[in-house]
């Protein structure tokens, strides 16, 4: 155990060795977190899945670098069908302790396997149609399509609810009890399930045993009298040999006997039964064929409507699932800014902190991308204002000018990033935006050089500065007299 302070390493005292720092809390925290951890294991091995996620959590709430706790919530996740909330637990994990992490392991067999992710995934997509079909009505087309969720990801707990519930809404109370039964084997304390369930035993007035059966005979093998040896628990159980008919004549009279009296059941019983239940049906067909005739054209309208929907489901899915993936980036990131931070390594922090987008974050990322800011924007200033340098020196002036923006934006405007990016818009030809950034540097730094090259800059291209003034008043004054209608063109025209 370390010091959450210097990172020191821990001994008995109450006390940090090296700063000094009281760590009681600290650690009866981390035994709080030893505790849950085991909680959780004991409940994962029974099957518990729910309670054993419940326990994980607090484990990492008083602890978030008990990796083990993580690495189990992981699979937990994944052993009910949350593939993507196992794989952000173990991406932490695997940000948290490179060297030594089974969590390594777990994300390079799923990457290995990229049909089986590809299905999972395909998997979450249909699951998510299904809801939205079950909320325009379409039942049945829900129903067809959680089947062959269940069938490529079986350990998907919510498709075995949702298919349950379209069940009990159709009243097939027996067909929703096997669709509960078969959660409740992957997690047997999942509320929803038990829930469920008990609507199920109070529409049947029957209970379900989750249990499996005990007692069941097991044949051993068979005496050598004919007789039957059982296993029963712990008892043998030997049954005795029932008698058998031996005489080959006997068997082929009961054989002719039978066939007779078959056949003459068939005939007499069968046979006219069966050719009424095919006129019957012949009759029912011939009068679905002709209101499915009268009413094809509206069933047409209302497919192309659920294929519009399945669309827009699929698209947003894809694009929750690419802002999710930006968003494991931007943490993966933090979290290896964050390290070198606290090695000392600022150059390094500072390159990774380059590659994360704030927006991104949650408060508590905010606050640690903030602190880390304040200590490596100046390198990471100088680092976009030496790029900027080497673009324009290489004649790349929209490089330069993206860069020398950034190490503009970051922290106070400096000169030399505003002399700098107002070389590279001159570079480019854009005279306006040059001539905007060096009057910043004349009217903040005067007497400097860079003032006095940024004022000769001014004065030599006067002239096209003062036209393309003019030539803004003149589109101001024709905006001013243009009618209402076009107001939104012309704001939009001004603006580029």
């Amino acid at each position: 155990m370390n010091c959450m302070i210097c990172n020191a390493p821990l001994n008995a005292s109450d006390h940090c060795p090296k700063c000094g720092c009281k760590v009681t809390a600290q650690k009866k925290a981390w035994a709080l977190s030893g505790l849950y951890y085991n909680q959780g294991l004991e409940k994962a091995q029974v099957r518990d899945l729910s309670g054993a996620i419940t326990c994980l959590k607090r484990s990492l709430k008083m602890n978030k670098l008990n990796i083990q706790a993580r690495n189990l919530l992981g699979l937990v996740y994944f052993e009910t069908g949350e593939v993507v909330a196992a794989l952000s637990q173990w991406v932490i994990s695997k940000n948290m302790m490179p060297q030594n992490n089974v969590a390594i392991g777990y994300i390079e067999k799923l990457q290995k396997d990229g049909n089986r992710l590809e299905e999972i995934n395909n998997s979450i997509k249909k699951y998510n149609q299904c809801l939205e079909y079950c909320r325009s009505g379409n039942i049945d087309m829900a129903k067809l399509q959680l089947k062959k969720v269940l069938a490529s990801n079986p350990k998907l707990i919510k498709g075995y609810h949702l298919l349950s519930l379209i069940y009990i809404h159709e009243e097939e109370y027996e067909k929703a009890r096997r669709q509960l039964k078969a959660a409740a084997k992957i997690d047997k304390s999942n509320t929803t399930t038990l829930r469920f369930l008990r609507e199920v035993e109070e529409q049947t007035g029957r209970r379900t045993n989750l249990e499996p059966r005990f007692g069941m005979r097991e044949k051993v093998r068979e005496g050598k009298d004919g007789s039957l040896i059982y296993k029963s628990g712990n008892d043998v159980v030997i049954q005795p040999p029932e008698f058998r008919e031996k005489t080959i004549t006997n068997t082929l009279i009961n054989l002719i006997l039978g066939l007779v009296v078959g056949a003459a059941a068939l005939w007499f019983l069968v046979v006219p039964a069966i050719t009424q239940n095919v006129n019957e049906a012949a009759n029912e067909k011939v009068v679905d064929y002709s209101n499915q005739m009268a009413t094809q054209a509206a069933e047409l309208e209302r497919l192309q409507e659920q294929m519009n929907a399945s669309q827009e489901s699929v698209d947003t899915a894809q694009s929750q699932i690419e802002a999710a993936q930006q968003q494991t980036t931007d943490y993966e990131n933090l979290l290896k800014s964050w390290d070198e931070y606290q090695q000392g390594n600022f150059t390094n922090a500072a390159n990774a902190i380059a590659e994360v987008n704030s927006d991104n974050l949650s408060v508590e990322g905010k606050s640690i991308y903030d602190t880390i800011m304040n200590q490596v924007g100046d390198t990471l200033k100088q680092q976009y204002r030496n790029k900027g340098i080497n673009y324009i020196n290489a004649g790349d002036y929209d490089s330069a000018i993206e860069s020398l923006q950034k190490a503009v934006n970051i922290g106070t405007q400096d000169r030399r990033s505003m002399y700098y990016l107002a070389q590279a818009y001159a570079g480019k030809g854009d005279v306006e935006n040059a001539a905007a950034w060096y009057q910043k540097v004349v009217d903040n730094y005067p007497g400097t050089q860079n003032a006095l090259d940024a004022q000769d800059y001014i004065d030599a291209h006067s002239d096209e500065i003062s036209s393309a003034d003019s030539e803004d008043d003149t589109q101001n004054e024709g905006d001013s007299s243009s009618t209402a209608g076009n107001e939104d063109a012309v704001q939009g025209t001004t603006e580029e």
